[in-house]
């Protein structure tokens, strides 16, 4: 387990790497001007090119690269160029916002899809059930369910808050009510997936000749099912489940935009509607950071149900 481990993680940089590169590379393509929205529309020609200057936007961009490359190695993402704050400050502020949103979101849809997709597997009515709202659910846009469930439980019934986000820390209760309608819509096309992956994946298993064995040992349909029916089909439901994981960081860009949740997704709209290119650069760093950590989780998840896997 522990080569495995290290392996991944030696893989790891590259990936680290080459999204740092392309990050870079793509930021000048974006429109706007980051040292007129630092200035403002009035500035001067001169202006702007000193500011241009003073922040290093002038450089070649393997140079700006390199510079910011040499510093990110020693845990300094920079300065944004709007608040001037350091950027490591700003998105260890946003990180518990999104974290409790993805992680909520991600254990939300595993449990029930679980749990609804081994119902599923044996019955004919469920199963194709979970075959039909999975492909309504996962046409679903975000944004529309996100504004649905505002106007129908925070508007009309008022049993959520609207908008906003309250730490933990500050406040558990109102905490987990403003967390309740973003996990929803950020979690109801990944619990479809999960059931209808599981639902194949079970019922591939329960046809499986070792099923068939331990019925005729007397073995308890329960046991069948949970210990050992549910462990060989785990891989594939494993992996949807890393892939929900990483899917829901792209989701929190408009969740959070719509429920007005201080997160890293939000942070991404905000820096690329001011060009705030430091800080573009370090959320794209702790997304990338973030599945690095969920791929390896998963490839560890891989080894202890499948022994085989430690050893390819």
């Amino acid at each position: 387990m522990l080569r495995l481990t290290l392996r991944r993680l030696a893989l790891s940089i590259p990936l680290a790497l080459v999204a740092s590169m392309i990050t870079f590379v793509l930021i000048p393509f974006l429109p706007g001007d980051a040292a007129r929205a630092l200035l403002g529309p009035n500035a001067t020609a001169e202006q702007l090119a000193a500011t241009r200057e003073e922040l290093g936007l002038n450089l070649p961009i393997w140079e700006q690269y390199w510079n910011w490359l040499t510093a990110a190695v020693r845990g300094d993402l920079g300065t944004s160029l709007i608040s001037r704050q350091p950027v490591t400050e700003i998105l260890n502020s946003r990180l518990e916002p999104s974290l409790s949103l993805i992680i909520g979101a991600t254990v939300v849809a595993a449990v029930i899809g679980i749990v609804l997709g081994i119902r599923a597997a044996r019955r004919g009515f469920l199963g194709r059930f979970v075959d039909s709202t999975s492909i309504v659910a996962l046409a679903i846009p975000d944004f529309w369910l996100g504004l649905v469930l505002v106007v129908l439980f925070a508007v009309q019934l008022r049993w959520f808050p609207p908008t906003g986000y309250v730490p933990f820390e500050a406040d558990p209760l109102l905490w987990i009510q403003c967390l309740i309608l973003p996990i929803i819509t950020l979690s109801l096309p990944a619990l479809a997936r999960i059931a209808k992956q599981t639902r194949d994946s079970m019922g591939t298993a329960l046809d499986g000749t070792f099923v068939r064995t331990l019925r005729a040992a007397s073995i308890r349909e329960r046991s069948i099912i949970y210990r050992h029916a549910l462990r060989n089909a785990a891989v594939p439901i494993l992996t949807v489940i890393g892939l929900v994981f990483v899917g829901a960081l792209s989701g929190t860009v408009a969740v959070e935009t719509i429920f007005a949740i201080p997160g890293l997704g939000s942070t991404a709209v905000q820096a690329t509607a001011s060009r705030d290119l430091p800080l573009i650069q370090g959320v794209v760093v702790y997304f990338t950071l973030i599945t690095i950590a969920v791929n390896l989780v998963v490839d560890l998840a891989y080894g202890y149900f499948n022994p085989r896997v430690r050893t390819k």
